[in-house]
């Protein structure tokens, strides 16, 4: 049950237009930490904050999923003391959980062509494919209307991304063929773009969840380790290893911030490959050069040294 403060906090959230994936998010954290706690919401200090994650740590939840908590929390306390007027100390002043940085994993040509080989329904094929060449996440596949492409000049708009934010990003020609396909298939008149195909809630919206258990049923399928948010970092790898520069790669994905998109050059082997051999191609140039000169001044020297004694 809602406390008057976080019913209070939700209308705050509404009112600074924060999607409805984001306000679920944030008020079943703080639910689950008003309902543990053991002494008045305005009362908590550091000390019921580290027992908290104490007890975080005992029901296993991972550093990642921890930090979620504690900056929810503190965004929450900052709301009373700022926009309330609570006379408080935000119990929250510093995240100091050290936090692993796997870097993004991505499949194999081979093993796109595998994935690709077994998925033969148009809808699947054409929802996976937007993923695979336009980078798109499955929040944001699961939200497209059938009027964000433009099959003309090969684009789709995408609206209300991650951070509610608008982007463009680009199709290539089999996307597109392939989207044309599922479409031309369709009978429905809906505006969303993927529907529930069987079933009771047959033409209604295909949700997130939907569509991430197609992906988990083709990857057992093909005994692959593969996700909707693999393809997207498949999609980058791609483009950075063919020499796309980075803050277009940046622009295609919609990442904040640079720093995010640069974690894709740790994985891209072939162009870190390319870049080497050709430096180094321009390092043993320059070296057998000085080498050379080297040499023949040696040489010349050597000669008039015997010119001198003859």
């Amino acid at each position: 049950m809602e406390t008057t403060e976080l019913i209070r906090y939700r209308r705050a959230l509404k009112r600074k237009n924060y999607s409805v994936h984001t306000l679920k998010n944030y008020l079943n954290i703080l639910d689950q930490f008003i309902r543990w706690l053991n002494v008045p919401l305005l009362e908590v200090t550091r000390k019921e904050i580290g027992l908290y994650v104490d007890h975080l740590l005992r029901k296993r939840r991972t550093p990642k999923t921890i930090t979620c908590h504690l900056q929810t929390i503190r965004l929450f306390f900052d709301y009373l003391l700022n926009e309330e007027g609570r006379t408080i100390t935000n119990p929250v002043t510093r995240i100091s959980l050290r936090l692993p940085k796997p870097l993004p994993r991505h499949l194999k040509d081979d093993q796109v062509t595998k994935l690709f080989t077994v998925i033969k329904d148009l809808r699947d094929r054409a929802m996976f494919m937007l993923m695979l060449r336009c980078g798109l996440r499955v929040q944001e596949v699961a939200q497209l209307t059938v009027d964000a492409v433009e099959y003309g000049r090969r684009q789709i708009f995408v609206s209300h991304g991650k951070g509610a934010k608008d982007r463009v990003v680009y199709m290539s020609e089999d996307a597109r063929s392939t989207l044309q396909a599922y479409l031309a298939k369709r009978s429905s008149k809906a505006t969303t773009l993927f529907l529930v195909q069987k079933g009771p809630m047959k033409g209604s919206p295909l949700s997130v969840r939907g569509i991430q258990k197609r992906i988990e049923y083709y990857a057992r399928k093909n005994n692959l380790s593969v996700s909707c948010h693999r393809l997207r970092h498949t999609m980058a790898t791609q483009l950075l290893n063919a020499d796309a520069d980075l803050t277009t790669i940046q622009d295609l994905l919609g990442h904040s911030q640079v720093t995010t998109t640069q974690r894709y050059c740790r994985v891209a082997n072939l162009k870190v490959q390319r870049d080497y051999y050709k430096a180094m191609k321009l390092v043993l140039q320059r070296t057998q050069s000085e080498q050379e000169e080297d040499s023949q001044q040696e040489r010349t020297m050597n000669a008039d040294i015997i010119n001198k004694l003859s």
